[in-house]
């Protein structure tokens, strides 16, 4: 969002052409804040700010525009410009921006750009989007493990102006294995005359370039570590996942459960940048889905329309019975899918949990099975009472039972446990609940009347 206070300096200071505060400002102040207070800029006005700083500063900067900000800022460069900024952003950088563009700018500016640089891009583009490899970058310190610790900070000094980090330096053998790791603090630390396999940790913390980057992302967290390397299936470098992109991964996927959690297809791009005629696509067919679903419910009704019209009073109770239904079993699924995704349970699991939840389904609907025979028996009498009560027992522990085991079944089934949370629950669980509370007025009904001609 533009900053309404320094969006007017900004430009009074390039309408003047004021060289010296402007490559002061672009110089001194963070690159985040830059990109924020010119968010407001237009394309000329943002790239003549950019041209106050160097190269490398310019790639600093770029990289924190929102993307539709840095769509439209390389639509209005010459190609050699932006081909020399993308040598200059980060290498991970460079490959997000290059994938929300269209193939065909993207081949085009390919080719200015410098051929290590080319072959990198091209590499790290090639990994499926939610794994390790997509989100890695190749701007990894790493040394040899038979140098001394005086040579290690002399090579360490030539890496770290493009290296993502250097706080961790990771130790290679000749065909790229990585054999170990030793902190900038140990380098400092160590002997100058010591060789870094003695003072390196041999056993590391990987992931494999193809696995999730979620999994990814609870790894990094899980040992609280700045970035972690990422390897192939032979064990060698092939670059590393840093605390940011981590930080980049969890909020896309926190996003993408809650869009599922509703029952809509992920966006691609923020709510802000799709259009009516994205969002509708991905709403309509979860949307059509469920009335499709649905449709079981109305089906159920109508094969129990004689109970409804002996006993019009069991008609009052659908809403109160099928509600709760859907709330228990919505409940139960998103303590699960929240506990799947962070790996409190596993699915070897399953078992125990599922009989856990049968002790607290069975409390809850013992409990609203008593509120809800004493709130049926004012309405509709003792009879009225039973049938009520009895089927919110019923219908509030399967629908718990439901909630519970939906998520692991979809997980089974390679599909994300999140679409289980809400809509999709709801919609079953009132299907079941219509089918249940009609069971259970039938069974009833019949019992009450064979006692009747006794």
């Amino acid at each position: 969002m533009p900053n309404p206070l320094l969006l007017p300096e900004f430009r009074e200071l390039l309408s003047e052409g004021n060289t010296e505060t402007l490559t002061e400002l672009m110089g001194d102040m963070h690159p985040a804040s830059i990109a924020e207070f010119s968010e407001g800029l237009d394309v000329d006005e943002t790239w003549q700010l950019l041209s106050y700083a160097p190269l490398e500063r310019q790639a600093e900067v770029f990289s924190f525009y929102p993307p539709e900000n840095q769509e439209e800022l390389v639509s209005d460069v010459g190609r050699e410009r932006m081909s020399s900024l993308l040598e200059a952003m980060s290498h991970d950088d460079r490959v997000d921006l290059l994938k929300q563009l269209d193939e065909e700018v993207v081949e085009n500016l390919l080719p200015l750009v410098a051929r290590a640089d080319r072959e990198d891009i091209r590499k790290l583009m090639s990994y499926p989007e939610y794994t390790a490899g997509a989100v890695m970058t190749t701007d990894y310190a790493s040394l040899p493990a038979d140098t001394t610790v005086s040579e290690a900070l002399s090579l360490l000094r030539r890496q770290a102006p493009n290296a993502e980090t250097i706080y961790y330096v990771y130790v290679l053998d000749a065909e790229r294995h990585l054999v170990g790791f030793v902190s900038l603090q140990d380098l400092i630390l160590a002997r100058p005359n010591a060789l870094v396999r003695d003072i390196m940790q041999p056993d590391v913390v990987s992931v494999r370039v193809e696995q999730d980057r979620e999994e990814v992302a609870q790894e990094l967290a899980k040992y609280d570590f700045l970035a972690i390397p990422v390897v192939d299936d032979q064990n060698r470098l092939m670059g590393i996942v840093t605390h940011d992109d981590v930080a980049d991964v969890m909020e896309a996927e926190a996003t993408e459960d809650f869009h599922l959690a509703a029952a809509v297809t992920p966006l691609i791009r923020g709510y802000g940048q799709s259009g009516i005629w994205s969002l509708y696509r991905r709403r309509v067919g979860w949307l059509l889905m469920l009335v499709f679903v649905s449709l079981l419910s109305s089906g159920v009704i109508e094969a129990y329309e004689e109970v409804l019209h002996s006993v019009i009073a069991l008609a009052f109770f659908l809403p109160l019975l099928i509600d709760s239904g859907g709330n228990t079993g919505s409940q139960a699924a998103t303590l699960i899918v929240r506990a799947l995704a962070t790996d409190e349970v596993d699915p070897k699991q399953l078992v125990g949990i599922v009989l856990k939840e049968l002790s607290v389904g069975l409390s809850l609907g013992v409990t609203m099975a008593v509120a809800s025979f004493f709130l049926a028996l004012f309405r509709g009498g003792f009879d009225v009472g039973m049938i009520v009560g009895i089927s919110m027992l019923c219908i509030v522990l399967s629908a718990n039972l439901l909630g519970v085991l939906l998520p692991f079944v979809l997980s089974r089934l390679r599909f994300d446990p999140a679409v289980a949370s809400s809509p999709l629950i709801t919609t079953v669980a009132d299907v079941l609940g219509l089918l249940l509370y009609f069971m259970v007025a039938t069974w009833t009904m019949n019992w009450m009347g064979t006692l009747e001609r006794l």
